[in-house]
């Protein structure tokens, strides 16, 4: 067996090895019920254990209060951006969203399908290098609820604070950020996640959504689109991504085993600290995030001359560093760091951006 390498990517992400061997135990068997988990049906009492333990883990691990519903879903989050407005948004209506990216831009172009999107505030005069103060936010009176990204996986931009938005329900894509440390979920009023970064593989995402913003889905919402039908029927509706699922909470376990959130948070720290250290001491690598707003879990950085970036990934995956590419919008470079990354992979990519500067700087 080949050895693994150190996975910088930005999603689908790395995943936890102990996850990934307990895996491939149960592949061919599992616990010699003779089939593979992904051959049995969803609807037998084995699957909907496994589906029940699963988001019990997550309720644990999160502290989700018992007037949320904990929602698998398939379509992943860009699926959520319809998906939010077609059971939250009355026909009609007017949202609030923030712009801080790519990806609250996308959120915002396919809400303005089904009602009136008011930006409320923008990245954008700050170039999207850092997020406008709440003071500076139009937020209107009569808003069905108000989306935000907490994190841009594209552009390293990240809220390290939970907006205010009084009585209306506060909704957020936690793709990037969800089980990184603690969250109180009772200041949302509806969280989801695209799996493929910190929850498990991808083709899930997961929906958590306070009991009172069910049932009021407009009347063209699909029904395969409408929380209330999956919730009544435990995600199950229709077969759900079984192997998905199944994945995921095993990762919940490993997080669990790992010490919670409290623990993922000391070692997440640690590990974007240790890079952001590295790069602002460097005279060849720079992150144009405002230090306030810098993302935990996605570090985009440029060398001085972009003429460097072909050898210096060539020298990463020659030391065995995978998908340090910075998105094709972006350009430079990009290190994800998830859970599943260790701090071993971050020392050596430090190490590395190091003894590359030596030679180019």
């Amino acid at each position: 067996m080949s050895e693994r390498l150190f996975n910088f990517c930005a999603g689908p992400a790395a995943l936890p090895e102990a996850v990934l061997q307990k895996a491939q135990a149960d592949l061919l068997d599992w616990h010699g019920e003779g089939l593979s988990v992904m051959e049995m049906s969803h609807r037998s009492d084995e699957y909907v254990g496994i589906a029940e333990q699963a988001e019990q883990d997550l309720r644990d691990l999160l502290s989700i209060p018992s007037n949320y519903q904990v929602l698998f879903l398939q379509g992943g989050a860009s699926q959520q951006f319809a998906q939010i407005p077609l059971n939250l948004l009355p026909e009609g209506g007017k949202a609030d969203y923030i712009d801080t990216g790519i990806w609250s831009a996308k959120a915002i172009e396919e809400a303005a399908r089904y009602g009136h999107v008011n930006v409320a505030a923008s990245a954008r005069e700050f170039d999207y290098f850092a997020i406008p103060g709440q003071n500076e936010w139009q937020l209107s009176d009569d808003a069905a609820y108000v989306h935000y990204t907490p994190n841009e996986t594209i552009g390293g931009l990240e809220f390290g604070w939970i907006p205010q938005v009084g009585d209306k329900p506060l909704v957020a894509d936690m793709s990037s950020t969800i089980l990184s440390r603690p969250l109180d979920v009772s200041k949302f009023g509806l969280v989801y996640a695209g799996a493929q970064k910190n929850i498990g593989p991808s083709g899930l995402v997961v929906v958590i959504v306070r009991d009172d913003l069910l049932g009021n889905a407009r009347s063209s919402c699909p029904t395969m689109l409408d929380y209330s039908v999956a919730a009544k029927h435990g995600s199950m509706y229709n077969t759900p991504p079984t192997f998905a699922w199944y994945l995921s909470g095993l990762i919940f376990q490993w997080i669990k085993g790992q010490g919670g959130l409290e623990a993922m948070e000391r070692i997440n720290q640690s590990k974007q600290r240790k890079l952001y250290t590295a790069i602002d001491a460097s005279g060849l690598y720079t992150n144009p995030i405002n230090p306030a707003d810098r993302s935990w879990m996605n570090i985009p950085f440029r060398l001085a001359d972009d003429r460097l970036d072909k050898p210096f990934l060539a020298g990463a995956e020659e030391r065995g560093m995978l998908n340090l590419k910075g998105h094709r919008s972006v350009g430079g470079m990009r290190a994800s760091i998830y859970n599943a990354v260790p701090e071993a992979a971050v020392d050596a990519l430090v190490a590395y951006m190091a003894e590359f500067e030596k030679q180019h700087g």
